[in-house]
């Protein structure tokens, strides 16, 4: 098996019988080693010392006086989001169990990073032994921003991150300045001839996405978003791309994001929509569930839309939990 995503940090982890993945003493030493946690040189002696107790015994629960001695205010913060979501990982059977309980429990006080390094895990897990890079690349979605570019008639997405480094450190090339082109696209698009690159550079993202006029690339999309529902709920899903929404008795939709939720409550609601929001729906898919009896009763036996839409700023932040709060299931399955 090829292996990819080393930096999701699945190798610090263990499989529960369940199939889910077990929280290890190394997988939170891997969070008190992120530099955003580690004591500056002029912190005071309580947060040098309570750090140096985590590093020798992870587990231990910390006393709220260990963390109100800390000095500095925002490093007392700091430790209390670290802390309680450390705790909230520990409670929880698995990793994939920890993440459905902050989901349907509220994600109020868990930074969108830490969001996003178990969405990072619970894929690599649920997409294990995966062989297609185009699935992998779509994967980044959930849990890595994109930068649309639209060229030539394509939707290109590329890494939000990587094009920020690039447009901040790197210059672009001659040409591409002077013809007034953005960094993404300078990457390499993802296609049939290069796809055998993805694998030694799954960790650099540096591969754009053709999601507008390629269908291998939305049918990727589709693939992920079937494995990440079944792998967290438990739920035979097949999802499907659409080119255009031309149901006239459509009864539940989920947007993917807060731009997609926004103008799917507006087509909802009948509004009209302007172009521009039209335009930044950038995909659309119709979900359909295996065993309908799971569903609620108002669905029937019609399909569930999903919106992916970009800002006006050019940006998809999609939000995979929006997929387990706005499924139409009447219970939840125990996760893995």
């Amino acid at each position: 098996m090829t292996e990819f995503w080393v930096s999701s940090g699945h190798h610090l982890t263990q499989r529960t019988e369940g199939g889910g993945l077990a929280v290890t003493d190394e997988l939170i030493l891997a969070y008190l080693a992120r530099p955003e946690v580690l004591p500056p040189d002029d912190a005071c002696a309580a947060e040098r010392d309570l750090y140096a107790d985590l590093l020798a015994h992870p587990r231990r629960p910390v006393a709220p006086e260990a963390v109100t001695a800390i000095a500095d205010p925002d490093a007392r913060e700091n430790w209390e989001v670290l802390l309680a979501f450390r705790d909230r990982l520990l409670a929880a059977r698995s990793i994939e169990a920890a993440y459905l309980g902050m989901v349907r429990q509220g994600l109020q006080g868990i930074p969108s990073l830490f969001l996003n390094q178990l969405v990072h895990l619970i894929l690599r897990n649920a997409l294990d032994g995966c062989d297609d890079p185009f699935v992998l690349r779509a994967a980044e979605l959930l849990f890595r921003p994109q930068r649309i570019s639209r060229l030539d008639g394509a939707v290109l997405l590329a890494d939000a991150e990587v094009i920020e480094a690039r447009e901040g450190s790197a210059p672009l090339s001659p040409l591409v300045s002077m013809l007034g082109k953005d960094a993404a696209n300078e990457l390499d698009v993802l296609n049939e001839d290069n796809a055998w690159s993805y694998w030694s550079r799954s960790d650099a993202f540096s591969m754009a996405l053709n999601l507008g006029s390629s269908v291998r690339s939305r049918e990727a999309l589709a693939r992920v978003i079937e494995a990440f529902v079944g792998h967290l709920l438990n739920v035979e899903v097949r999802v499907n791309p659409l080119d255009k929404l031309e149901d006239s008795d459509w009864r539940w939709f989920v947007g993917l994001d807060a731009e997609a939720t926004r103008i799917g409550n507006a087509l909802w609601r009948g509004d009209p929509v302007s172009s521009a929001d039209q335009e930044r729906v950038i995909a659309l898919f119709s979900l359909t569930f295996a065993d309908r009896t799971r569903l609620e009763d108002s669905v029937g036996d019609r399909p569930v839309y999903l919106l992916l839409a970009a800002t006006g700023a050019n940006l998809v932040t999609l939000k995979p939990q929006n997929l387990i709060a706005g499924l139409p299931l009447k219970t939840a399955q125990a996760p893995c």
